[in-house]
């Protein structure tokens, strides 16, 4: 199974066993803009050959609605869905291309599949039909893991839980009975939260200003993509360099970081009826017990007290017991459940082991 992230190539190499995937070798390397190189290198390093390889892909566009096993007619709808995300798709195709020459069956998984049961008040935007563009929401994968991690931790059988992708991208999502049913990304992973270097919800107004001045479409694009969010705040979008410093810029940007945060999970709990939880995930929302803090010492109004024990150590639980609205940690599993999904789809099963539901 091939990540291709924006600045980063996560791996892991499954057996198929019964009970499940195992784990035969994985890990993750650093490229700035190489990724076709950087797949071919990860491709020497495994122990074995892959019998197929499925590629994780961010934004899946009006064509794919599921993960496909890759053809020439999916191939050349990649190629057009790359300006879309161009932080993650262009990496995804450049590692598709990659693999082409093994000759085995290759998988597209995308993250806009997890969210394609948003209702129409929740996907459709308020702009004439004919043009076509609606919200698609990202991180599915992500997503679908921490909300199938929950259910297991408390037994839920249909869990209502906001879901909190903390990281170099960030996005909510209102889980409701284990559906996705609002997110906060759109039509590209502009959209939403602060992020390390996207800027998050915008005022389509300052896009057509900075037309207006002059500004080409290819520098807007690289402005809201690459040049803006925490690093356009403070600098950097290492959440803990920020946390590290004490000057006013890092304070704001965390500070915003985290208000945005909020704002999202309040709007999330009003609209979900009998929510259980908030479940943070990604490199932040894993690791960084002061971001949880920040984020969870507002949310009294809803019932949320936080454990600060049970937070500092990084349990999976860190709501205090009796707390009304329950907080976890939980770290993501994307590359399972991406094995498990191409496996599926290629017809190879795991025996007396029941499938899991999205």
């Amino acid at each position: 199974m091939v990540n291709c992230g924006s600045t980063t190539i996560k791996y892991q190499l499954y057996e198929l066993m019964p009970e499940g995937p195992r784990s035969l070798a994985g890990g993750a390397i650093e490229t700035e803009r190489e990724f076709g190189e950087g797949v071919r290198q990860v491709l020497r390093s495994l122990p074995r050959p892959p019998d197929a390889i499925a590629h994780r892909v961010v934004h899946g566009g009006k064509w794919f609605t599921g993960s496909v096993v890759i053809d020439d007619e999916a191939l050349g709808h990649l190629r057009e869905l790359a300006p879309l995300a161009p932080l993650h798709n262009g990496p995804a195709l450049a590692g598709i291309e990659a693999t082409l020459p093994l000759g085995v069956p290759l998988v597209a998984a995308f993250d806009t599949t997890f969210h394609r049961t948003l209702p129409e008040r929740a996907w459709r935007y308020a702009i004439p039909a004919e043009l076509e563009l609606r919200r698609f929401g990202f991180h599915g994968w992500s997503h679908r893991s921490v909300t199938l991690r929950y259910a297991e931790l408390t037994r839920s059988v249909e869990p209502t839980i906001v879901t909190l992708h903390l990281g170099g991208g960030c996005s909510a999502a209102a889980i409701e009975r284990g559906r996705s049913v609002d997110t906060s990304m759109g039509y590209s992973p502009l959209e939403g939260l602060v992020m390390g270097t996207r800027s998050g919800d915008l005022d389509p107004g300052v896009l057509t200003h900075l037309l207006q001045e002059g500004m080409s479409l290819e520098r807007i694009t690289r402005l809201l993509n690459r040049g803006s969010g925490l690093v356009a705040l403070a600098g950097t979008a290492d959440m803990r360099e920020l946390l590290r410093r004490t000057d006013d810029e890092a304070a704001l940007a965390i500070d915003l970081f985290c208000y945005r945060i909020r704002k999202y999970v309040g709007a999330y709990l009003a609209v979900l009826e009998g929510a259980e939880a908030i479940a943070f995930t990604g490199g932040i929302g894993e690791n960084s017990p002061e971001i949880r803090r920040r984020v969870c010492e507002h949310l009294g109004w809803p019932g949320l007290t936080l454990d600060p024990t049970r937070n500092a150590a990084g349990a999976e639980r860190i709501s205090a017991d009796g707390s009304r609205l329950a907080a976890y940690a939980i770290r993501t599993n994307e590359e399972q459940l991406i094995a498990e999904e191409a496996a599926q789809l290629l017809g190879v099963h795991f025996a007396e082991r029941p499938t899991r539901s999205s």
